[in-house]
């Protein structure tokens, strides 16, 4: 039994890279995942990736900061401490707007930085994942999972007649910085 988990092919040029994919999918060979050092257009359509839902949970966090801050509002100026300024009734919603924007936009940020962090698994303190360390620099890897019912071998020449410069067995999951 082979100790190899992923088998990395390494690319110069992005067009070949997606050459790559290409051909691993019509050989139905699932792909783990892709990286580059560059965005690259229409890469997440090739490999079937949905939209990202952060759009959702900006939000639900502008939602709870605008809540908040209006509940805040209510309670403090209408029930807990009401004061009479120039005749105005307690409950004047124009004085609550710029409090309440401000508030929308500082949980909405906050949220989504947490959220980011949890969806990246990058937490300060914490080592990014990474398959190969060229991949940040200057090579477009597809990674594969090895464990699937394709030979490595024949993967292995999917992947040189794609053009991949370099073909690599991983028996880990990601290369740590030490």
């Amino acid at each position: 039994m082979s100790s190899t988990k992923f088998i990395l092919g390494l690319f110069d040029d992005p067009d070949e890279m997606m050459q790559g994919i290409h051909k691993l999918q019509q050989n139905s060979i699932p792909i783990y995942d892709v990286y580059t050092p560059m965005p690259i257009h229409g890469i997440e359509d090739k490999l079937g990736i949905k939209e990202s839902r952060l759009g959702y949970a900006a939000f639900l966090f502008g939602c709870t900061g605008f809540t908040v801050a209006f509940s805040m509002l209510y309670y403090m100026l209408v029930h807990d401490w009401p004061m009479n300024i120039g005749g105005k009734p307690h409950f004047a919603m124009p004085d609550f707007v710029p409090i309440c924007f401000e508030w929308t936009v500082l949980f909405t940020a906050f949220g989504m930085v947490i959220t980011f962090f949890y969806a990246t698994h990058l937490f300060p303190g914490r080592a990014p994942r990474v398959m190969d360390l060229r991949a940040t620099h200057d090579r477009f890897v597809i990674a594969i999972d090895a464990k699937g019912n394709t030979p490595h071998a024949d993967i292995t020449n999917i992947l040189k007649e794609a053009g991949a410069v370099e073909i690599k067995h991983n028996d880990r999951k990601y290369v740590s910085y030490e």
